[in-house]
């Protein structure tokens, strides 16, 4: 009996580490924690005698699965920001737009995506991105009406949850947050 007990807690490892990775907010320690779960089945089945269902777990359940879990991940938490390439990065406030891509940067870290700035050459090709869904969200100069306003920003952003998430922790004054709704690619067949 006492030779038996490391199947037993081998065997207890597999559904403790299934629920540490069902509980995992962050999807870089799931994707290690995925693996350790892999890592561990294939362990459970070599004990019990089942080498070839082993080897088969550890290449292809293990190997195999963290690579492509961690290509969809890497490339699905980013969210593309559309700029005009001349009109806010070579501005005289260069420093108030500075600060507000820190200040979304700062703000998309801690929801583990990074960000990704755009540029486009005009405003009309910048809207034409948001709408055909190429960015989630612009940002463009909004002049003030008076000459003594400090210039603004107009921050358009087509994602729910991204526009609930900047609207919630964003406070930079420098930009007006707005929710824009694009039109479904099918309701135009």
């Amino acid at each position: 009996m006492n030779n038996d007990i490391y199947i037993y807690v081998l065997t207890a490892l597999l559904p403790l580490s299934a629920v540490m990775l069902v509980v995992q907010v962050n999807p870089y320690h799931a994707l290690v924690v995925q693996g350790i779960l892999g890592a561990v089945a294939a362990l459970v089945y070599a004990v019990l005698g089942a080498a070839d269902v082993a080897l088969t777990q550890a290449l292809m359940g293990t190997l195999l699965a963290i690579t492509l879990y961690a290509i969809a991940v890497r490339s699905s938490l980013v969210l593309r920001l559309g700029i005009l390439e001349d009109g806010l990065i070579k501005t005289a406030t260069d420093s108030d737009f500075e600060q507000l891509i820190d200040d979304f940067r700062t703000i998309v870290r801690k929801h583990y995506m990074r960000l990704e700035l755009v540029p486009y050459t005009n405003e009309q090709a910048l809207h034409r991105a948001l709408m055909d869904k190429e960015v989630h969200a612009t940002c463009t100069q909004k002049l003030g009406e008076e000459p003594h306003e400090k210039q603004l920003y107009q921050t358009e952003i087509r994602v729910r949850r991204i526009y609930e998430i900047m609207q919630s922790e964003l406070s930079s004054p420098a930009t007006l947050l707005s929710y824009v709704q694009t039109p479904d690619l099918q309701e135009k067949h």
